[in-house]
């Protein structure tokens, strides 16, 4: 198998969820990465974990200053419950070690900042994991626009029922669908079409958005409206309904139509004129987070600081929005009541 780095990463993970098994999964495919720890409460939770994903029980940590300060740990993965990830990543940057903090990375721009700062002090980066922005389509897409002339506005769909809306149904807060945690659908599913629109357009306007508020106080779903100069990108974004529409952008010359905004596997531009579809899209990467491990991995080993300091830019722009559409719509989690 092709080796993308002069020398395997250790890194360790917070978290046990399905994305940070994903995530493992993708990384060991590189050769980039060498899985080195797991932090957890309870060494039988990880030991649990480690089975059931079939993987090779590594060190486990039961606190999160052993992990800190442990001189095998390299980078760490966190994908702990969002109103979490900001302590957790201080700590491992104060430490020196690099951290890939699941998207949202923080509960607010403050946090981000602060994090941003200790990492440019410390010398070590620190990644916001919006995956679909690494994914080899996704860099057809961008490519693509050209085809389009003048752009005209786009449509960026990703809705589906979660199985955790039965649980707020039945009378409970999962923590996705928890303020306390930092949840709802704009800070879980909206960033991916957020993200992805600044990827390909850049920093909007303005923004607007038209949540559907559940009976936990957070949002699970609703409509962004983000306004450039000429057009506007439409979201639907949701976590209590499904939508099986696709995602278009819209131009001069005819459209581009995909199946979705992550995990694209077709895109095919669509002539104004002559109505001819053209099929653009590549082949589909097998592990789902194998192009960002890839990358990441490129980055910290090339010590590319212009491409961090581009995937950073992007994330505190993606956050200004998100903040400032949860604060149109008093959206108030526990961090914003934190004076700086």
């Amino acid at each position: 198998r092709q080796s993308y780095c002069i020398m395997a990463i250790n890194f360790a993970v917070i978290g046990t969820s399905v994305i940070t098994a994903s995530f493992i999964e993708s990384a060991l495919t590189t050769n980039a990465w060498k899985f080195a720890g797991i932090l957890s409460r309870k060494e039988e939770t990880a030991r649990e974990f480690a089975k059931s994903n079939k993987l090779t029980v590594p060190t486990i940590y039961t606190s999160l200053e052993d992990l800190a300060k442990s001189s095998d740990i390299t980078a760490v993965y966190i994908a702990s419950p969002n109103s979490f990830h900001f302590a957790q990543a201080k700590a491992i940057l104060s430490s020196n070690k690099h951290v890939i903090l699941e998207k949202p990375a923080t509960s607010t721009v403050n946090e981000l900042e602060e994090l941003y700062s200790l990492a440019h002090q410390k010398g070590v980066f620190l990644f916001e994991a919006f995956r679909h922005l690494q994914e080899a389509n996704f860099k057809i897409l961008q490519k693509s626009l050209e085809f389009l002339g003048p752009i005209y506005g786009a449509s960026l769909n990703y809705a589906s029922y979660s199985s955790r809306y039965n649980n707020v149904l039945a009378g409970e807060t999962p923590n996705i669908f928890s303020l306390a945690f930092s949840g709802g659908s704009l800070v879980d599913i909206g960033v991916y079409q957020i993200s992805a629109a600044v990827a390909l357009f850049g920093k909007p306007k303005a923004q607007t958005y038209h949540p559907i508020i559940v009976q936990t106080g957070v949002d699970g779903g609703g409509f962004v409206m983000l306004q450039y100069d000429t057009f506007t990108v439409q979201i639907n974004a949701s976590k209590i309904y499904t939508s099986t529409a696709p995602s278009e952008v819209y131009g001069e010359k005819g459209t581009l139509i995909l199946n979705g905004i992550t995990e694209i596997d077709s895109i095919e531009f669509l002539d104004a004129k002559t109505k001819e579809r053209r099929k653009l899209a590549g082949e589909k990467a097998k592990f789902k987070l194998f192009e960002e491990a890839v990358e990441f991995a490129r980055i910290v080993n090339e010590q590319d600081w212009n491409a961090a300091r581009k995937l950073e830019e992007l994330s505190r722009i993606v956050i200004g929005i998100t903040s400032d559409l949860r604060r149109q719509n008093h959206i108030e989690f526990p961090a914003d009541k934190q004076i700086k």
